[in-house]
């Protein structure tokens, strides 16, 4: 073509968690049984959404209110009852206007961070939810800026790695959090946060924070909003229903601004998302108008426990399991439903594999692993031809550490202990595969 129509930040665009579905569908096609440990996804993998939730969800489809446009910034009686919630806090203080609706937090990130200014960056977290990093580096056509989640310290960030790298680097002008976080499941401390927003005030940022698993914690760990903490911060919220009702597929979340008034670029960057939305004219009204009603429900609060306390189950099945196995490191969650495994530094080599008996299988696999990648890819990649197990390679998560993330959200008991019995004994077989061979010595004194 006469100009070069491909937008800057292109190569940014990566999501391995989709990509390996891809792939894993060309073994499941040669009969491979597959076990989706790589999507956040409750429904997929058997959770039952309560009666009365559905009820509340049938009562409004039977309106004809329900298949209309609503606000551009989203149905008014759910921004005010979302706005009542923040304020009963006793934190931050917000009205409707603050709050801004979208069709999912896909959405939301993307116009946030794409809206921005380009020269403008925002760094977050390593480990980092491929979302965000890809569309952080896509909007300034360049890679990510990221701290590091420490798992020596239960993957909690080091304050004084983000507060160097924001005093050494004056494009940084917001510090990203996922809290509790994807991929690791850590909960921030209230401490971690504070301090997060005390180098925001200090060097004149915003702080955003992606909370979509605020009301999934358990292991003590307490759930600590941003607006708990932001104080006279400009900052925003994102949230949502996909993970925490669960209903992935109403593709419905929203941001919440703190503090918008106090910095009048803050308020104008905050203007631009309601006027990008205002091009779309509105996100889906149905999901917007079953918040209230299932939020306020008086059986919402059990429901919710009832969840954290099955995650909080899991999670401690699974450590127990790969706790013992040489070679990696589990810290166990406090949040979300993810599982990080983390390889010791050299663990893995490009010579490692597994045994697949089909050899149409094993061609597959290694076509897939032929060209150069992270070590954790290639361990992906065996491990789903072997076993059928899909896992996401924590190398994708903008890291330089090598591991996974799995799920746990299969509801299976058997299925789902059998999988974490898998992991323990072939994550040894396929370090052990890469074992040099003993040098045989002939001849000689």
């Amino acid at each position: 073509m006469r100009r070069n129509i491909v937008h800057i930040g292109a190569g940014e665009l990566t999501y391995a968690i989709r990509e390996i579905v891809e792939q894993a569908g060309r073994l499941e096609a040669l009969g491979v049984t597959m076990s989706w440990e790589n999507i956040g996804d409750p429904v997929q993998k058997g959770e039952r959404i309560p009666d009365w939730i559905k009820d509340i969800v049938a009562d409004l489809v039977r309106d004809d209110a329900s298949y209309a446009y609503c606000p551009t910034r989203g149905e008014p009686a759910t921004r005010e009852f979302l706005a009542t919630r923040v304020n009963t806090r006793g934190g931050a203080q917000i009205g409707p206007n603050d709050i801004l609706f979208f069709n999912g937090l896909g959405d939301a990130v993307s116009k946030a961070l794409g809206f921005l200014r380009r020269e403008a960056r925002v760094i977050g977290p390593s480990p980092a939810y491929s979302t965000h990093s890809s569309a952080e580096g896509a909007h300034a056509g360049d890679g990510p800026l990221t701290y590091t989640l420490d798992p020596d310290q239960g993957w909690q960030p080091d304050l004084d790695e983000i507060r160097q790298k924001v005093r050494y680097n004056p494009s940084i002008a917001g510090i990203l959090l996922i809290n509790p976080d994807n991929p690791t499941g850590v909960v921030y401390s209230r401490s971690t946060l504070e301090g997060v927003v005390e180098i925001a005030r200090q060097f004149d940022l915003f702080v955003m924070c992606d909370e979509v698993y605020i009301n999934i914690t358990y292991n003590g760990a307490p759930a600590v909003h941003l607006s708990d903490v932001i104080g006279d911060v400009c900052g925003l919220s994102l949230k949502g229903i996909s993970k925490e009702v669960p209903w992935p597929g109403s593709r419905c979340g929203w941001v919440e601004f703190y503090n918008q008034d106090a910095d009048p670029i803050f308020a104008r960057f905050a203007k631009s998302l309601v006027d990008a939305k205002m091009l779309e004219v509105c996100s889906t009204t149905l999901p917007q108008r079953a918040i209230p009603r299932i939020m306020g429900d008086a059986r919402y609060a059990a429901h919710l426990a009832r969840r954290a306390a099955e995650f909080k189950h899991r999670a401690a099945e699974a450590c127990a399991v790969l706790s013992g196995v040489p070679g990696i490191t589990v810290n166990e969650p406090q949040g979300a439903f993810y599982l990080t495994v983390l390889f010791d530094r050299g663990a893995l080599t490009q010579s490692m594999s597994l045994p697949i008996p089909d050899g149409r299988v094993q061609r597959v696999v290694e076509e897939f692993t032929a060209a150069p990648a992270e070590a954790d890819f290639r361990f992906v990649y065996y491990l789903m031809g072997a076993t059928g197990i899909v896992v996401v390679p924590l190398s994708s998560f903008c890291c330089e550490r090598h591991g996974f993330r799995i799920t746990l959200l299969e509801c299976d008991d058997e299925r789902r202990q059998g999988i974490f019995k898998t992991l323990a004994r072939v994550i040894p077989e396929y370090q052990a595969s890469g074992a040099a061979a003993p040098v045989l010595q002939v001849g000689g004194n």
